[in-house]
């Protein structure tokens, strides 16, 4: 409609736009070994410098992640475009997942791969047993994938609590779960 109007108004001969390409295709894929130093040097550039300081990263210290659920996207070429990690902790004493770093390259923002990389994950953790995750996140932007704020959920300090978000992935899994979130404990085995 608007190349037609275009060519009305500017005559027969103006060019018709380029056709607007499909999305890229990405594959999902778990984080290898080999991809670390990649997977860190796209978090270093989607956030801001001295992201290491939050606290989330003190949960995260000499912890292992869950590995089965960190997933990287690639692009047809192989070439990284997103990334998502999760961490182990305990949310009142309960199993919990941490959700992130998740990031996507700045220039394959806008085509929805936050949202594959969100969705594909979750889907990986209850299939492993896991029940509840949670987050540091705006909720305005999670809540489309299911995130409400844990009133009763204390991070460490100095987050802001209004930006404490959870999802169950089985039931009410976050139903009488309060207080602080703490790090796993070096012996406890994983709920897979």
């Amino acid at each position: 409609m608007f190349a037609a109007g275009v060519a009305h108004v500017l005559g027969p001969s103006y060019p018709k736009p380029a056709p607007v390409p499909r999305a890229t295709m990405y594959h999902l894929i778990p984080e290898r070994a080999q991809d670390v130093y990649e997977v860190e040097a796209l978090f270093d550039l989607s956030f801001a410098p001295g992201r290491e300081a939050l606290s989330s990263y003190r949960l995260r210290d000499d912890v292992a992640p869950v590995a089965a659920l960190n997933t990287v996207a690639r692009d047809a070429d192989g070439i990284l475009a997103g990334a998502v990690r999760y961490w182990p902790v305990l949310t009142g004493g309960q199993p919990s997942l941490l959700l992130g770093p998740i990031a996507v390259h700045p220039t394959r923002q806008g085509e929805g791969l936050a949202g594959q990389l969100m969705r594909h994950s979750l889907v990986a953790a209850a299939a492993r047993g896991w029940l509840r995750v949670m987050l540091v996140g705006d909720a305005p932007y999670y809540q489309r994938f299911g995130f409400t704020r844990l009133d009763h959920v204390v991070m460490p300090p100095p987050t802001n609590p209004e930006r404490v978000l959870g999802r169950a992935l089985a039931g009410d899994a976050w139903v009488g779960v309060t207080g602080p979130v703490t790090r796993w404990p070096e012996a406890r085995a994983f709920p897979d």
